[in-house]
């Protein structure tokens, strides 16, 4: 968020974008944001599992699943939410707006 409240917008360079079912981490400031690609939507989470903070970005998308690598912790990538595992407490989550050509994550 900026001073007034609103959420800043970070543009999202096409080389750093994922490939539809894949997962990548995104660096803003000192924050390092998880962004899935879900059939060309794409979707930016917190990179740190709730579990034991390992990094999402280095686990499985399965459809709208991240599959956390460490202990198999799952989340919904649209939601933050908590699907199975070890995990109970959800994901923060950030918007993303744009298409192809200009994608920009909402902080």
């Amino acid at each position: 968020m900026d001073l007034t409240g609103e959420a800043a917008s970070h543009p999202i360079p096409p080389r750093d974008r994922p490939e539809p079912g894949r997962l990548t981490a995104v660096t803003v400031g000192e924050q390092v944001i998880a962004v899935a690609n879900v059939g060309g939507t794409y979707y930016a989470f917190q990179d740190a599992c709730t579990h034991e903070e390992c990094p999402l970005s280095d686990g499985d998308l399965d459809g709208h699943v991240v599959i956390c690598h460490c202990h198999g912790g799952e989340f919904d990538v649209r939601t933050g939410k908590p699907l199975d595992g070890p995990v109970y407490r959800p994901l923060r989550t950030f918007g993303v707006t744009g298409d192809g050509g200009d994608v920009r994550l909402m902080l």
